[in-house]
């Protein structure tokens, strides 16, 4: 059964950095489009970034470029987004996604929308505040 958890979540000041990870279980990681999405209160799921099956192509929201990384080991079944410079407004819930309909460079037109992606983890906790 295709598992994803996620890790890495907290509360940090602004300005400061954390790194979440996902773990994959149950599937051939190599074979799926990974996303990270973040919900904030009140707030509809949005796309923060992606990265296809073999990492070659990768794709963030406008409001994190510069600010996140998105990285993967298929080998080690992990996926991670090293987020610095963090700012309250990045305040939610972050899940990670998997999606095996999403082929390479289409991740650039597809990869930050909820609907390309049929396996969720629960999410991590992430709260930027002073």
């Amino acid at each position: 059964q295709l598992r994803l958890v996620e890790s890495g979540g907290g509360l940090v000041q602004p300005g400061g950095s954390l790194r979440l990870s996902c773990a994959a279980s149950g599937f051939t990681l190599e074979y799926y489009a990974i996303g990270w999405f973040r919900q904030a209160p009140g707030q509809e799921r949005v796309g923060v970034s992606s990265i296809s099956a073999s990492g070659d192509y990768t794709n963030y929201a406008d409001s994190v470029k510069g600010r996140f990384t998105i990285a993967r080991d298929n080998a080690k079944k992990m996926v991670w987004l090293q987020m610095d410079s963090l700012k309250p407004e990045d305040t939610g819930v972050y899940y990670c996604a998997a999606s095996n309909r999403i082929y390479e460079e289409r991740l650039l037109v597809r990869g930050l929308g909820q609907v390309s992606y049929d396996w969720w983890g629960q999410g991590t906790q992430v709260t930027v505040s002073t």
